[in-house]
């Protein structure tokens, strides 16, 4: 399978390799950055396997709330 330009690079150990992001804005940059690269099949089919698991565990855990009961009062 062929691998995203910064994934090559950065496997390389090249000139475009940075250092290991820092705190939680590192940690939200590589996670966008992971699930927004469209050149790597793994990366997007892992992404979407993991949004579909997502969905189902919200169908089946939250089917039976019946948001047109009425509500009890205080």
């Amino acid at each position: 399978l062929k691998r995203g330009r910064g994934m090559a690079a950065a496997a390389a150990g090249g000139p475009g390799a940075a250092a290991a992001p820092q705190g939680l804005r590192g940690w939200l940059r590589s996670a966008y950055r992971f699930a927004t690269d469209r050149n790597d099949f793994r990366r997007n089919l892992l992404v979407n396997l993991g949004l579909f698991a997502a969905g189902v565990w919200v169908a089946r855990n939250l089917t039976d709330i019946d948001l047109m009961a009425p509500q009890p009062v205080p």
